[in-house]
């Protein structure tokens, strides 16, 4: 085992390069979530430029690098989903050949029945819904009546919103176990169970930072497992550990915004660890993209890259530094507001190799093969590694 290497595996949450070969069947054609918050004209990120960002196949609108710093490619994404949970398996080595379940339509009795048991009371909503707009329409009959809010998307998902007046955190918290305990199997295993906590007063009703994801178990032998089981450190940033369900890390570190992941990666770094840390970055997917909000998603990504300057500088010469996407989530798309199919980003640093173009790679799952690769731990996975390029 090395017992220098490093490498921080960066998420830029949704932050896609345009509709996949197959954005048709996902209903995404003509998304492209970096373009439209390109043409917002606020975006400035001359440190993601000189990596190499704009070399990318597709991405010549942004302005390419000379000599670009680091290595870069673009991804396809293999398995059969456009969400955070398929995403972020894929690239830690899975590919997902079924998609997880949907509720178009609200979730069924089997489920809405089991919700009432476990909250002692009746819900609310049971539709697919915005986030915000769910407290518009119905925060204020919660707020006097105590049901719950159950609300679905287009992704796989359950989401719980209640006041924190009315219920407290740690109550909410463990209702979200109990239902994500409950949603399981083929038909009802969803990919995140999600506590979404708001206050405030009738008209002016805003989400706290509290969120806290409940996934379903992952696959087994990721690349954090193998890691972890030979003696390597495994760092979640942000809400890594949820999405992973808990598994196969060393240390779990949430956060409550990108500034706040941004700065506990900086802290990590001045540290001693061998191994990885793994962080996401998600205000650009929950408050910009979903929101429909592109010039939040610019600035954002204007923020991360000021930090990113100074990153840079502080990584020793045997860390490896990979920065991508799990997903789109397109603000100018106007057919959905909800996650677009599109390929990703992926930028690989080290102030010791030979920058590389790496071409358009097929699977998410080509990043844990590096991370295997750079570590010297053997991984199975179908992804391949893009060291051996480098």
């Amino acid at each position: 085992m090395s017992v220098t290497k490093r490498v921080f595996l960066i998420v830029l949450d949704s932050v896609g390069i345009g509709e996949a070969l197959d954005a048709k069947a996902f209903g995404d054609v003509g998304a492209h979530t970096l373009k439209s918050v390109f043409q917002t004209g606020k975006l400035r990120i001359p440190n993601l430029i000189k990596l190499g960002l704009g070399n990318i196949d597709g991405l010549e609108f942004l302005g390419k690098a000379p000599n670009p710093s680091a290595s870069f490619a673009r991804l396809r994404e293999a398995s059969a989903g456009k969400d955070t949970t398929v995403g972020h398996w894929e690239i830690a080595g899975h590919i997902s050949a079924s998609p997880l379940p949907t509720f178009p339509d609200g979730f069924p009795t089997e489920v809405t029945d089991e919700l009432c048991r476990i909250f002692g009371r009746k819900i609310l909503c049971n539709k697919p819904y915005s986030g915000t707009q769910v407290l518009c329409d119905y925060g204020e009959e919660h707020v006097k009546c105590g049901k719950p809010i159950v609300y679905t998307s287009a992704d796989s998902v359950l989401q719980i919103a209640a006041h924190t007046d009315v219920i407290p955190l740690d109550k909410l918290y463990g209702y979200c176990q109990r239902v994500r305990n409950f949603m399981k199997g083929e038909k009802l295993g969803i990919g995140r169970v999600i506590a979404r906590p708001f206050e405030g007063e009738v008209g002016a009703f805003k989400r706290t930072a509290d969120r806290r994801d409940f996934s379903v178990t992952p696959p087994e032998g990721l690349i954090a497992d193998a890691l972890l089981e030979n003696g390597y450190d495994t760092l979640a940033v942000g809400k890594i550990s949820d999405i992973f369900a808990g598994r196969g890390f060393t240390k779990s570190i949430y956060t409550h915004s990108n500034t706040d992941g941004m700065s506990v990666t900086s802290q990590l770094a001045k540290h001693s660890f061998h191994g990885l840390c793994f962080v996401n970055l998600v205000d650009f997917d929950m408050l910009y993209g979903h929101r429909r909000n592109a010039v939040g998603y610019a600035e954002a990504l204007c923020e991360f890259d000021a930090w990113l300057g100074g990153f840079l500088d502080r990584l020793l010469p045997d860390d490896l530094l990979i920065i991508t996407a799990d997903h789109g989530c397109d603000p100018c798309f106007t057919l959905s507001t909800d996650h677009t199919r599109e390929d990703v980003p992926c930028l690989i640093y080290n102030s010791m190799m030979t920058p590389r173009d790496l071409g358009v790679r097929n699977t998410f799952s080509d990043v844990a093969a590096t991370v295997a690769d750079y570590l010297g731990v053997t991984f199975e996975c179908k992804g391949r590694s893009m060291i051996s390029n480098l």
